[in-house]
């Protein structure tokens, strides 16, 4: 067995995954906010919203004022997430970072989710590709392969049909891709030897693991997924979210959750957790009513962590 990656990136994913399938919307301000806490406490890639119709998602109608902001904050990776050629265009105008183009395995889900087929939409991650270049734009292009473990919709989607759209999809142009359990029926087996072939077909450019808390196995995935090389991962701050067109599909990777995880062993991920749980709480008083998720912020830090934090400081 490989050693574990020394370095891991958490990305958060909250103000998108995270708030898109809330029916109360927060306030540009408030995310504004979020954006800013965040990035003080160390993370450095932030997934700040999704450039679809307004009249679908109006808790995303804000994204390019959060882009704009985001940009101001110095070394921070702003994404977005565009389900088509005009959204990407937007990404592009806003001159956003990176964009991820979610691509669905299972065929029930791509069509409820993008009323594409998958191949329709790598189709279209070709069109995206080929508009980038031709505009000059310097915005980097994921490719997002959910429902990778299964689908609530068609049940078992088939490892194979995995790799191949991984395949398509380097083929059709994108710089990145990354595998997501969009409903959290992976297990830590299936996710080592799925990443394993994975790594095995794009090396470093598998980006990244998205995984779902909806059975209690998000960390453990993550776990597995260290194993075979992959240090970058989606969370959300309070594990919320899932995805509309995914039924039973329940919170995200908690990012305090994630961070603690990582810290205890020894992976640097560069954030600060008792910031973190600060934004956790000032999150959860905008979110009042809502239900959210991870045992770190019931908990509370040990201290033990608190004072290993304090000699690793001391002899930095």
């Amino acid at each position: 067995m490989p050693p574990l990656p020394r370095h891991a990136v958490i990305r958060e994913v909250g103000l998108r995954d995270g708030l898109q399938s809330l029916p109360r919307i927060v306030a540009t301000e408030q995310k504004i906010e979020w954006i800013r806490a965040a990035h003080a406490a160390g993370q450095r890639e932030i997934e700040v919203g999704s450039f679809v119709p307004a009249r679908l998602l109006p808790q995303l109608a804000d994204t390019a004022a959060l882009v704009a902001f985001a940009k101001t904050l110095p070394d921070l990776s702003v994404s977005v997430l565009v389900p088509n050629l005009k959204g990407a265009e937007k990404a592009f105008e806003t001159q956003a970072d990176l964009l991820l183009v979610p691509l669905s395995a299972s065929l029930e889900h791509s069509l409820a989710n993008l009323r594409k087929t998958p191949d329709e939409v790598i189709a279209e991650v070709a069109r995206i590709r080929a508009a980038r270049d031709a505009s000059g734009a310097k915005t980097l292009i994921e490719g997002g392969i959910g429902t990778a473990f299964g689908c609530t919709l068609q049940g078992h989607v088939a490892p194979d049909e995995v790799l191949r759209c991984m395949q398509a999809l380097l083929d059709a142009g994108v710089d990145r891709v990354s595998i997501a359990d969009t409903v959290g029926y992976a297990g830590p087996r299936a996710v080592h030897d799925l990443f394993a072939k994975a790594r095995r077909i794009a090396g470093d450019r598998l980006w990244c693991g998205h995984f779902h808390d909806t059975r209690g196995l998000a960390l453990a995935n993550v776990y597995a997924a260290l194993e075979t090389g992959v240090n970058r991962f989606d969370a959300t701050l309070a594990g919320i979210g899932g995805c509309p067109h995914a039924p039973g599909a329940s919170g995200n990777a908690s990012t305090e959750d994630l961070a603690f995880m990582l810290a205890e062993m020894g992976i640097d991920t560069g954030l600060d957790l008792p910031a973190l749980l600060d934004l956790r709480a000032q999150v959860a008083r905008w979110l009042d009513g809502e239900t959210l998720h991870g045992a770190l912020w019931r908990a509370g830090l040990p201290n033990t962590f608190a004072r290993a934090s304090k000699r690793d400081a001391l002899t930095a």
